[in-house]
């Protein structure tokens, strides 16, 4: 049974989908009936430290804004201001149940359900027990709980029904908020605790996340994890007013349309303003082992702000993603949990102004 309890002491493929299961098409119209509410409606809390002010959405299986099954529930920051700015917000206008992964329709940007998320938000990319499960069986997304298999392929833009979503702990201070998820399986032998700390650094414009994942189970968990870092920095289009840089020289084997930006040295430079249909994916390539390659630079010169993005783990793989209302960059890193071993991870991200151009 799902419990939470709350202490307030202080980029892939397009598709659309046509067809549901009946338990599918409600959970998506209660997820979409939902969206269309004032944000105030869902559960949530706010953080501060004298400089930056973040609203965060909380964890809840009936009520919350997110319930889909592609991102981990906790630690969603949809607002984070500093100086005047906004760092995070809604890249899509709307969500549609048909929508698989997110679409363009007509002026719109319109996000199915599994992708509608924003802010420094999780996606543990590997779910554990797929391959072992038969079509009806069981299988677990972490940060997300125990889901139903379906036929066909494992796809992290499509619903799947959540079966326990595990019991969720949210513990709030003034300037952070503690998550706890603790989940098991033993039809399928996995079993986790995961904890997640958003906290503001103090006497510092620092958004910190520190994570940790224990294995309580009889399984080895194998997966990987990433931030999608949603930047939607005062709404500004993805375009040459942008820096995008990183510690060593970029390579790509997929080079973007020369037409929309180009990779030089260690940066990608947009060649215009990302409009209309437009879509940036860089993989990138070239990154070291040293854990001083996982910093990203994000700047937009046109309204003077930055973010310094980094993780104290080796990357494995890393991504640019962008259209108009967005630009993301998701740092990869590996996770091999052995029964009764711990793992832990921290991504910092610091926020800075600079002279605005004129």
């Amino acid at each position: 049974m799902w419990e939470c309890t709350i202490d307030s002491s202080e980029e892939a493929p397009i598709i659309l989908s046509r067809t549901y299961p009946i338990w599918c098409a409600a959970m998506l119209l209660a997820i979409l009936t939902s969206s269309a509410a004032n944000a105030a409606d869902y559960p949530q809390a706010e953080i501060a430290n004298g400089q930056i002010t973040a609203k965060l959405y909380l964890p809840d299986a009936k009520n919350g804004y997110y319930r889909s099954t592609r991102f981990d529930w906790s630690g969603v920051v949809y607002s984070l201001t500093y100086k005047g700015h906004d760092f995070y917000g809604p890249w899509y206008d709307r969500i549609d149940p048909k929508v698989i992964n997110w679409v363009y329709q007509g002026p719109e940007v319109v996000s199915g359900p599994c992708s509608a998320l924003m802010g420094p938000v999780n996606e543990f990319a590997t779910p554990l027990g797929w391959e072992e499960a038969k079509a009806g069986g069981t299988f677990i997304k972490i940060g997300v709980g125990v889901l139903r298999k379906g036929d066909g392929n494992y796809n992290r833009y499509s619903p799947y029904e959540v079966l326990d979503p595990g019991k969720w702990s949210v513990k709030k201070s003034k300037d952070n908020i503690a998550f706890t998820q603790e989940l098991s399986d033993p039809a399928d032998g996995y079993g986790y605790l995961y904890r997640k700390v958003v906290r503001l650094e103090k006497g510092k414009p620092e958004l910190v996340i520190e994570q940790s994942l224990k294995n309580t189970g009889k399984k080895a968990i194998q997966s990987q994890v990433y931030n999608h870092n949603f930047m939607v920095i005062d709404k500004q289009a993805p375009g040459p007013e942008f820096t995008f840089k990183v510690p060593f020289d970029i390579q790509v084997n997929q080079p973007p349309n020369k037409d929309l930006a180009e990779v030089r040295g260690n940066q990608v430079v947009y060649a215009k303003p990302l409009s209309g249909e437009d879509q940036v994916a860089v993989p990138i390539q070239g990154f070291s082992a040293d854990t001083r390659d996982s910093e990203v630079v994000i700047e937009n010169r046109k309204v003077g702000a930055g973010v310094k993005i980094t993780i104290d783990r080796p990357l494995v793989r890393s991504l640019l993603w962008s259209i108009r209302t967005v630009l993301a960059v998701e740092p990869y890193i590996a996770i091999d949990i052995q029964p009764g071993n711990e793992f832990t991870w921290t991504n910092r991200v610091e926020y800075y102004t600079m002279p605005a151009t004129k």
